[in-house]
């Protein structure tokens, strides 16, 4: 819980030129895991006490916040992110907010899970960017609505505790909470703008869901699988191959530098829990110049296990989704696709279902997290 790379204090004014200039940012290294707040898992900000300037729904937009000097409303600038009013204090003879006074915001993420690190990113926002920031998340079953989630029976823990932050720079937080939670309360103090919030983490499934469900893609991040590695992220995060649903775009998906060399491209991953894998989906869709040429995919059972291949080198096609049924079914607990010899996928896909050993420890895991 503890900020990395601290940024307080003002930004410069906005000179004319490229806004992005004179942002300040980090290598924060809680960034290689997912998104827990992404909108395509299904990520919503339920609800906010104020959003007089700007509204709350742009925290959580995926694009990096855009800055247009020129663009003013009846309401004043209108900027790129959440901004609330201008908080005022109780009379005359004391006009500033009292210390307590806040704003807040109420974020349900995509997909429950472990959160590692949050970025609470105020680009654009100069001097109009809250003077501190804290975060709280809580765990709550079902779909509460924001009234349940505010009341008095709710536990919430302190993730971010009130820090100061800088104007127009990436804010990053550690986290070094082992629990699982479904929903955040973002707090500015006392008042301001945010122009996005990413929180980063491992996904922790619903065991009784996922026991329902039967056979299901034990790959997806929805279901608890992630990326451990990749050989190459020059254009676009590996994570993008378990998101939710096609691509839609070529940066949808993941693609590579030109290779000048003899070798190949490759993903690791680790699935949602020990699975028996059945058939294989690769899809390149959105990749049309720069798909792939050939793909393989092997997999492991344990850190230890040594790899077996069980779809061999085979040729894909541009813009298309490719499905392979396994001869038998083959267990594992990591999966790697090797591509050939660069290019790009856009999704894989792994159906299948978890062994006993699998689903005995996912319920362990879940209990151990709170859920």
């Amino acid at each position: 819980m503890t900020a990395t790379d601290s940024f307080t204090g003002d930004a410069n004014p906005y000179g004319g030129g490229d806004p992005y200039a004179d942002y300040r940012t980090a290598a924060f290294p809680f960034t290689r895991y997912a998104d827990l707040a992404d909108r395509r898992l299904g990520a919503a900000v339920i609800a906010a006490n104020d959003e007089f300037f700007a509204q709350r729904e742009n925290l959580l937009m995926p694009e990096r916040a855009e800055f247009d000097p020129e663009h003013f409303g009846h309401k004043g600038k209108i900027m790129d992110g959440w901004e609330t009013r201008r908080r005022r204090g109780a009379s005359a003879e004391h006009p500033w907010p009292a210390a307590e006074d806040h704003d807040w915001a109420l974020v349900r993420l995509g997909a429950p899970g472990v959160i590692r690190g949050i970025v609470v990113d105020t680009a654009h926002f100069r001097g109009n960017y809250p003077q501190a920031v804290s975060v709280e998340g809580t765990s709550v079953p079902g779909t509460p609505s924001p009234a349940e989630l505010l009341g008095d029976d709710v536990k919430w823990t302190t993730l971010v505790p009130r820090t100061p932050v800088g104007g127009h720079a990436a804010n990053g937080f550690s986290v070094a909470v082992e629990q699982r939670f479904t929903h955040l309360r973002v707090n500015q103090h006392p008042d301001g703008g945010i122009a996005r919030l990413r929180v980063y983490g491992e996904v922790a499934a619903d065991p009784e869901w996922l026991a329902v469900l039967g056979t299901f893609d034990v790959v997806a991040l929805e279901h608890g699988g992630r990326v451990e590695d990749a050989s190459d992220l020059f254009y676009s995060p590996a994570t993008n191959t378990i998101q939710p649903g096609r691509s839609r775009t070529m940066d949808d998906g993941w693609e590579t530098r030109r290779r000048r060399d003899r070798g190949n491209d490759w993903i690791r991953y680790r699935l949602a829990a020990q699975s028996l894998i059945r058939a294989i989906e690769i899809d390149t869709a959105c990749l049309k110049g720069n798909s792939a040429g050939w793909a393989s995919v092997s997999v492991k059972d344990g850190e230890d296990g040594a790899w077996t291949e069980i779809l061999p080198r085979t040729r894909l096609q541009p813009d298309t989704n490719h499905r392979f049924l396994l001869p038998a079914p083959a267990v594992g607990t990591h999966a790697r696709v090797d591509i050939f010899p660069d290019g790009g996928i856009s999704r894989l896909r792994l159906h299948g279902s978890l062994t006993e050993d699998g689903a005995s420890s996912l319920v362990a895991r879940h209990q151990e997290l709170g859920g």
